[in-house]
C-alpha cells in the first residue's frame, strides 16, 4: 500500500531526528582535523571520521532516491564533500616538511646508499685525477679533447682579475651568471640521474665524460702557472665543495633507480622500481638543493675581490661542511636509522 504524503514527512523527520546527532559529530570532528596534519590524527578519530564518513555517504544516497528535499541533499552532499576532502587530502608543503627531507630524510638516504655513491665518486673521481694530470702535463692533448678555443677562453679569463671592486656592474653581471650556473649545472646533475633508467649506462657515461672535462679544463689551467692557477682554485674552491658532491650524488641516484630495475630481489620488479626510484629521487632532490647553493656561491662569493687566503678558509671550511653534513646529519632525531 503506498505511503500517503503525510507519511513521507513523517518519515523524512523521523529519519532527521535520529540521524542529526551523528552528522552534528562529523561536522565538528572534520572542522577539528582540518588544522592538524594527518600523521598527528589519533587513531580513534580516523576510525570515527571513516565510518562517520560511509553512514553520510548512504544517507546522502537514501534522501537522493526518496526525493526529501534539494535542501536536506545539499547539506548532505557538503557534509560528504568535507570528509573527501579531510580523507583524501593531499598533505600540506610545510617549511616542517622541508626542514625535515633536509635535515633527516635526504642525509640519512645518502647514508643508505653510500655503495651507489662511492660508485658514482670512483666513476667521476678517477677520470677528473688522470685527466687533471694528463691536461697538465700535456696540454696540446687537453686541446684536442675539451676545444682549444674553450681552453684558451679559460686561461684568459683566469689569467687577471675578474673584478676590482663590488659595484652595480658586479651585481648586474653575477646575478645573470648565477641564473646561467643553475641551469647549466642542474642540468649536468639532472642528465646524472635520469640515465639511470638506461640499467645505468647514460649516468656512467655522464660521469665519466664531465669527469673528463673538468679534469682536462683543470690540468690546462695548472699548466698556465701563475696568476692564472691560482685565480682559477681560489675561485672554484667554494663552490666546488657543493657542485661537484651534488653531481656525484645525483649520479649515485641513477645507479640506485638502475637497481630497482636490474636487481629487484624478493620484490616484483614494479615494486622494486618504485622503491628504489623513491630513493633515487630523494637523493636527486638533495643534490638539487646543493647545486643552488653552489651557484649562489659561484655567482656571488668566487668571483669576489678578494684575498685568495680568505677564499681558501671559506672553501675548506664549506668543504668540512659537506661532509659533516651527509655524514651525521639526521642522527638520534626522529625516525632514526636502523
Amino acid at each position: 500500500m503506498p505511503q500517503t504524503e503525510e507519511g513521507l514527512v513523517v518519515n523524512r523527520e523521523r529519519f532527521i531526528r535520529q540521524r542529526r546527532s551523528d552528522w552534528q559529530r562529523f561536522e565538528t570532528l572534520v572542522s577539528r582535523l582540518r588544522g592538524n596534519r594527518q600523521r598527528k590524527w589519533a587513531s580513534r578519530d580516523v576510525s570515527d571520521l571513516s565510518r562517520l564518513y560511509r553512514s553520510i555517504c548512504y544517507d546522502l544516497s537514501l534522501v537522493q532516491s526518496r526525493e526529501w528535499g534539494a535542501r536536506l541533499e545539499l547539506y548532505l552532499n557538503d557534509l560528504v564533500a568535507q570528509g573527501h576532502n579531510a580523507l583524501y587530502r593531499s598533505a600540506p608543503m610545510s617549511l616542517s616538511v622541508v626542514w625535515d627531507f633536509f635535515a633527516f630524510d635526504f642525509p640519512r638516504t645518502f647514508r643508505r646508499r653510500i655503495r651507489a655513491f662511492s660508485l658514482a665518486l670512483s666513476l667521476f673521481l678517477i677520470p677528473l685525477l688522470v685527466s687533471t694530470f694528463v691536461g697538465w702535463q700535456r696540454p696540446d692533448v687537453a686541446e684536442m679533447i675539451a676545444g682549444k678555443e674553450s681552453l684558451e677562453a679559460a686561461r684568459q679569463n683566469f689569467g687577471q682579475e675578474l673584478y676590482t671592486g663590488v659595484d652595480a656592474e658586479y651585481a648586474g653581471q653575477r646575478s645573470q651568471m648565477a641564473g646561467f650556473y643553475v641551469k647549466n649545472n642542474t642540468g649536468i646533475a639532472f642528465q646524472a640521474y635520469a640515465m639511470g633508467a638506461f640499467v645505468g649506462l647514460g649516468t656512467c657515461f655522464i660521469l665519466l665524460s664531465n669527469g673528463i672535462s673538468i679534469g682536462m679544463v683543470t690540468g690546462y689551467i695548472l699548466s698556465a702557472g701563475q696568476p692564472t692557477t691560482e685565480n682559477f682554485f681560489s675561485f672554484a674552491v667554494s663552490h666546488g665543495s657543493f657542485e661537484l658532491t651534488a653531481i656525484v650524488i645525483a649520479g649515485g641516484g641513477g645507479f640506485v633507480l638502475a637497481q630497482g630495475i636490474l636487481f629487484p630481489g624478493q620484490r616484483t620488479r614494479m615494486d622494486s622500481l618504485r622503491h628504489h626510484g623513491l630513493e633515487s629521487l630523494k637523493l636527486a632532490l638533495g643534490a638539487g638543493a646543493m647545486l643552488a647553493i653552489a651557484a649562489m656561491l659561484e655567482g656571488y662569493f668566487s668571483p669576489l675581490p678578494i684575498p685568495a687566503s680568505i677564499k681558501y678558509v671559506v672553501g675548506s671550511c664549506l668543504w668540512l661542511l659537506v661532509i659533516s653534513y651527509l655524514s651525521f646529519a639526521g642522527r638520534g632525531g626522529p625516525a632514526n636509522e636502523g
